[in-house]
């Protein structure tokens, strides 16, 4: 009895920490806003501009668009370093650096594209008795910017896009797994006092879920096209270390679960290697709760 009250109040504990420890310290820091305004190399501003904001700290992802007046607004930023895209059709792709004070409403102003110069031909229909022609739209490739440079930014501004995609469902799944893995935790104090054989194949499927959930969450992260120039920092570094914990554990857990599993269902005590389930369990579950917490707390 006192085994499954241990693992139930472990588990709720986990649950408390990830749920609400996180976000009531965060709502605590005081955020910063950065706003600003995007136009092109004439002065016109450039509505529905895409601007990807990244805390270099964390790797968290905010995407924004400017408005009809080329205006955008990012609120609830956490203090710190951030790297900053824009990007629209046509005009590419500018990125740039920026440090957020606690509290700061910081503007940045960005121009988009270079400027876009007459084409001869066009220089010649405005001369008197030039021969009429259809002049062709401007593009980069007239200014001089040779294809490779061209194609190049919409290639990092795909994989900037790729990204943020993929880092936004890797955070997203990664507390939906939490949630799994603390049931798998309170369903586990049971088993062992459990003569039901439901109990523990309740706490099997648990843990099958959680482990299938992981995997999946992992690859996300790791399948992440990489950034150049990107240097791992601060709490995201704490972030990943913590990932050789509870990476091997949600190896090992389902494997001496299963071994564990097999000896109850042949009405054996556990024993052996299989003894260790509980005990790994229960470190990589604090593992991957600090792990949340690294990337949710501002140290």
């Amino acid at each position: 009895m006192k085994l499954k009250w241990k693992a139930t109040g472990f588990g709720v504990g986990i649950l408390t920490i990830i749920l609400l420890v996180a976000p009531a310290v965060r709502a605590q820091v005081a955020t910063a806003t950065l706003s600003g305004t995007v136009t092109d190399p004439s002065g016109a501003v450039v509505p529905n501009a895409k601007v990807t904001i990244e805390n270099l700290a964390t790797g968290q992802l905010t995407e924004t668009h400017t408005d009809a007046d080329g205006v955008f607004r990012a609120d609830n930023l956490s203090p710190g370093d951030y790297r900053v895209s824009f990007s629209v059709d046509g005009l590419g792709v500018r990125t740039t650096e920026i440090t957020l004070a606690a509290g700061a409403r910081e503007t940045r102003n960005i121009v988009l594209g270079q400027p876009l110069l007459p084409s001869s031909s066009q220089e010649q229909q405005n001369l008197p008795n030039a021969p009429s022609s259809t002049p062709s739209k401007p593009s980069l490739s007239d200014l001089g910017f040779p294809p490779a440079q061209i194609h190049g930014s919409a290639q990092e501004q795909a994989k900037l896009d790729k990204r943020t995609h993929m880092l936004t469902i890797h955070q997203r799944l990664g507390l939906i797994t939490a949630g799994a893995l603390v049931a798998t935790v309170i369903t586990g104090g049971s088993v062992g006092e459990s003569t039901s054989s439901t109990t523990r194949d309740l706490h099997a499927a648990l843990g099958s879920a959680t482990a299938g959930l992981y995997t999946i969450t992992a690859y996300f992260a790791i399948r992440a096209p990489k950034i150049s120039g990107m240097k791992t920092r601060g709490p995201i570094r704490l972030h990943k270390t913590l990932a050789w914990i509870h990476g091997p554990g949600m190896i090992l857990t389902p494997v001496l679960g299963a071994l564990a599993y097999e000896q109850t269902r042949r009405g054996q005590e556990v024993h052996g290697i299989a003894s260790a389930h509980a005990p790994v369990a229960y470190v990589t579950a604090v593992a991957y709760g600090a792990a949340i917490l690294s990337v949710s707390l501002k140290f």
